[in-house]
């Protein structure tokens, strides 16, 4: 029998997620089963099985994708020698929310809002999210100390307590996007920079 390689494996993954992520997305976390999953991929049961024991597995590896694109965004942003101010790291973050919302193959922040509320009560998609979630505030917690650098911050603040600020935006502009639909991040930050005028 050949072997399978890791660029098939992968894609299998790939194909899975995005069947689950479609599922969430048009019936909610709670109606998707495996069995609409594993028929909206394409594959059979044990080939799906074989990648995800579970339906919560699967929620974990679409909150994982999502939130591993913004955390490459973020090593690519500090990666640059060019100064960089918090407002400026928070709007690349946030029309990287509405560029992953628009993707053809379902908006993800959707599946984000539900992963969240699940979380509370699941403790396999809370560790993951916890991981991820301290990743993305790190990354803010970064930026602020690269801003203290280029004297665009106050050297003297905390940077945890700037990277918790700045993460805590992210959830209300999802929020916002979704339940509201006004929101934009040109709006956003609009009503940010004005704030922080005042």
């Amino acid at each position: 029998m050949p072997k399978v390689t890791e660029e098939h494996r992968l894609a299998r993954r790939q194909q899975i997620v995005a069947a689950a992520r479609r599922c969430v997305i048009e019936q909610g976390f709670h109606k998707t089963t495996m069995a609409e999953v594993i028929r909206e991929s394409g594959l059979s049961a044990g080939a799906v099985y074989g990648y995800f024991k579970s339906k919560e597995e699967i929620v974990a590896a679409i909150a994982d994708d999502a939130l591993s694109a913004v955390d490459e965004l973020f090593q690519k942003v500090l990666a640059t020698e060019a100064p960089l101010t918090p407002v400026a790291a928070l709007e690349m973050a946030l029309n990287h929310v509405v560029t992953v919302a628009e993707r053809p193959d379902g908006d993800v922040t959707r599946v984000a809002i539900q992963a969240w509320a699940e979380a509370l009560r699941n403790p396999a998609i809370m560790a993951t999210a916890q991981g991820k979630y301290h990743q993305l505030r790190d990354n803010f917690e970064a930026v602020a100390r690269r801003a203290q650098a280029d004297g665009t911050v106050d050297p003297d603040a905390d940077p945890r307590y700037i990277g918790q600020v700045l993460f805590g935006f992210l959830p209300g502009f999802i929020l916002q996007r979704l339940i509201l639909g006004d929101v934009t991040p040109e709006t956003y930050l609009a009503g940010l920079k004005a704030l922080f005028r005042s």
